[in-house]
């Protein structure tokens, strides 16, 4: 029987408040941390340390600026070597990052230790073995790493119209005093100023949060003059005594209170509509990034999701929401494994069970930004199913809003007919015919048949390819009116 089918409420519960750009992305961090296998804070705490730094260099503001921000994304291309670095490793990526971050690359005998203790965790010794062999075969593995996540940090910077220094400073985060890191190999004071500051304030947190303020210090005095400028760390050694300072950084409670009371320049940034939807654009990059099995999921869901949300009608502000929280639902996503989201073979139900867990990371994540709390709920509930049999809350009927079962379609239908290593993607009859066995228990009866009428009509098909010069044609051949929201998707 199908489930009770509550009408449609198509109100916006979008709040009107001024939120500054620092807050945003202070609170987002939080999902770089998860997909970078840091604790949680991590880049918050970075952000501190370099900002304490760049007092005590004494850098013009525009300088201090740059480096605010470079510190706050400076893991913004991490995702986009997770695959790559867990089918090497054959471990889970997260565990795998943070255990190498603590390495120091120089010491070829302790990195090939811990690049054998890192491999194949889990698995019998043949395999184990296999995958260090791997690894070990693969020239320039550590640059190629490096290159393709400091590269597309760079880019996103760019991108959330950050200044080119902010940029710069990631571009070359992992250069290495003595010249012997990544990409380039830039020596000295050939690497920009901001990315020596952000090496050293991310590597000394990394060690402290692991293993306390006397070996953090260890670490950077014994990395003086290879790694680390000599001059940074000799500023970093004088903190040693301020224990009231160190203790600041372990206040979880007003941990971003602390990194957004730093912004620099007399006047905040605030976050426009337009400078959120860039940065959701800039998210959803960086959650399809994860693994190449959904390289446009959530770009292709946002809009999808739009253009159903037209057929339904809605307010200008619905609309902007369902975007938003079409392109940030999987965010949940960077704290899975790519061990479990690339695997080949049919999943244990251990690997469900994490799998599940996405969406409530998402509601955490989105919970946690005051610009996005209010679509929170929608968003984490995309998989919901009005017959109470969906994950993770169990949620039914009335339980679930509008935006939630337009999310949970687009979701499917994406999924269905995008392609996929293993498949090519499925046509569009074969999908309405699988999506509509389960009309009225899994979806929305509405909500469906609007997305039918988009996909037969090709609409949703041109969505998924339409570049931002198509979207006037488009719109000509009967889209809804708001798909122009999605031009900056293209």
């Amino acid at each position: 029987m199908d489930a009770v089918v509550q009408p449609l409420s198509l109100a916006s519960p979008s709040p009107r408040v001024t939120v500054r750009l620092a807050e945003v992305i202070s609170a987002l961090t939080y999902a770089l941390d998860l997909t970078e296998g840091q604790r949680p804070g991590h880049t918050l705490r970075t952000t501190l340390i370099a900002m304490r730094l760049s007092e005590d260099l004494g850098l013009d503001s525009e300088s201090r600026a740059a480096l605010y921000y470079a510190s706050l994304l400076k893991d913004s291309g991490c995702s986009s070597n997770a695959a790559r670095m867990s089918a090497l490793f054959g471990s889970d990526d997260q565990a795998l990052k943070r255990s190498m971050r603590l390495v120091d690359w120089h010491d070829r005998w302790r990195l090939a230790m811990r690049t054998a203790k890192s491999c194949g965790i889990g698995l019998d010794p043949i395999s184990r073995i296999k995958h260090f062999l791997q690894v070990a075969r693969t020239p320039s593995l550590t640059r190629e790493i490096i290159q393709t996540r400091c590269e597309r940090g760079a880019q996103i910077a760019t991108v959330l119209g950050f200044p080119s220094a902010t940029g710069e400073a990631i571009l070359h985060v992992d250069e290495h005093w003595c010249g012997l890191g990544h990409p380039v190999g830039l020596a000295g004071n050939e690497i920009p100023l901001l990315s020596r500051v952000l090496l050293l304030a991310q590597t000394f947190e990394a060690y402290w949060i692991e293993h306390g303020l006397r070996a953090a210090t260890e670490m950077a005095r014994a990395r003086r003059g290879t790694w680390f400028d000599p001059a940074l760390v000799d500023r970093v050694l004088a903190w040693h005594t301020d224990k009231t300072w160190w203790d600041k950084l372990t206040d979880m409670v007003h941990l971003e209170e602390q990194v957004v009371a730093l912004e620099p320049g007399m006047t905040p940034m605030v976050a426009t509509p337009e400078r959120l939807d860039r940065i959701a654009f800039a998210f959803a990059a960086v959650i399809d990034a994860k693994t190449p099995y959904t390289a446009r999921h959530s770009t292709n869901v946002a809009r999808y999701a739009v253009s159903i949300m037209g057929e339904i009608g809605a307010d200008a502000q619905t609309y902007r929401d369902v975007l938003r929280a079409g392109l940030l639902h999987d965010i949940g996503k960077l704290g899975v494994s790519n061990r479990i989201l690339d695997k080949p073979a049919k999943l244990t139900d251990d690997e469900f069970r994490e799998v599940r867990k996405h969406p409530t990371w998402t509601l955490e994540i989105l919970r946690h930004v005051q610009a996005f709390e209010h679509f929170a709920d929608a968003a984490a509930q995309h998989h919901e199913r009005l017959d109470g049999r969906g994950y993770p809350f169990r949620l039914g009927g009335e339980q679930i809003g509008t935006m939630a079962r337009v999310l949970a379609v687009a979701d499917v239908y994406e999924a269905l007919t995008a392609n996929r290593p293993y498949r090519e993607g499925l046509a569009v009859p074969k999908v309405v015919d699988i999506m509509s066995r389960d009309r009225g228990t899994a979806f929305d009866p509405h909500v469906l048949d609007a997305a039918v009428a988009l996909a037969e009509n090709g609409i949703l098909a041109e969505l998924a390819e339409v570049t931002e010069n198509g979207f006037e044609e488009l719109q000509r051949r009967g889209a809804p009116a708001p798909v122009v929201l999605l031009s900056n998707a293209a």
